[in-house]
């Protein structure tokens, strides 16, 4: 509910984890990372309003994560419109509730994550192993789109994330923090269809060549993406483009618009069992390396 009005219904799949459980079984699934829904995130709120929100958020997590006995995996929330409570949530996520890592929105009220202003968040990050996940929030770009309000979820946010995947690459980010674990939801979003280009003006323009120090390419192939693309074309493009070591299943349940069959999705794409093993298991025990008590 937002100023007395219905902004959105949920099913109790998102809280019950007696539900959650018996779905896993039929995707096929041992295991599943939970997080809240991106609106929850909160960036717009003050961050002394946001931080007991997410507090209690973040205690939710945990107790669904302890009631399902170790298969539900833990990914909190911070205020990260303000980086020093932000960092303090972090510690508090990691160090108390014993999380893997934490979600974060491809922007922070309009500024890209790659910006230099949240470095200190992605340093204590790295200092406490966290992993993080980057989901499209208040995407750019709305104004274009014409159409119903569900375009949002299905042109505005893959632009978003890929925008986002962008400015860590363009700012330098992994190059400052080398082991930095940074997972891109919705495949990467654009950014697959973006790289070539990207490259090419980093081979082309003296300026980009100044400014980034790396390949974007090399770059783009240390981080990680999901599988959640609907098409076994562009997810065989991800593999060749990133990498089958970059990505981990993804399935955007309990939500209508989620992939209910990803095994399938993955055999679909024609991944050799080497492949499959990395994108079902490997990847994912590497990017959420506490939670399986794994050396990231």
């Amino acid at each position: 509910m937002i100023a007395g009005k219905t902004y959105r219904t949920v099913s109790e799949q998102c809280w019950s984890v007696p539900r959650r459980l018996s779905d896993l079984a039929g995707m096929g699934l041992k295991h599943q990372a939970i997080s809240p829904m991106p609106e929850l995130l909160s960036y717009w709120m003050d961050a002394s309003d946001a931080q007991p929100l997410l507090r209690f958020l973040n205690e939710q997590i945990a107790e669904m994560c302890a009631a399902s006995d170790g298969v539900l995996l833990g990914l909190g929330a911070v205020p990260l419109q303000d980086v020093d409570l932000a960092i303090q949530e972090l510690r508090h996520v990691i160090e108390t509730l014993g999380f893997a890592g934490v979600e974060i929105g491809s922007n922070i009220n309009g500024v890209p994550i790659g910006d230099p202003r949240f470095l200190p968040f992605f340093e204590a990050c790295v200092a406490l192993d966290a992993a993080l996940l980057v989901h499209a929030i208040k995407p750019a770009g709305m104004d274009r789109l014409i159409g119903p309000p569900p375009l949002q979820q299905v042109l505005a946010y893959p632009t978003d994330v890929g925008l986002a995947a962008a400015s860590v690459i363009t700012g330098g980010l992994m190059q400052q923090l080398p082991s930095l674990r940074l997972a891109f939801s919705h495949g990467g979003g654009t950014l697959a269809m973006l790289l070539p280009r990207l490259q090419q003006g980093w081979q082309v323009f003296p300026a980009l060549r100044d400014s980034i120090p790396e390949s974007p390419i090399e770059q783009a192939r240390k981080l990680f993406y999901d599988t959640l693309v609907f098409d076994a074309q562009t997810l065989s493009h991800l593999v060749a483009r990133f990498g089958s070591s970059q990505l981990m299943l993804g399935t955007d349940y309990p939500f209508n618009f989620h992939d209910r069959t990803p095994l399938d999705s993955l055999a679909a794409a024609g991944l050799d069992a080497a492949a499959v093993d990395q994108v079902t298991a490997g990847n994912a025990k590497r990017f959420l390396a506490r939670a399986f008590a794994l050396p990231s």
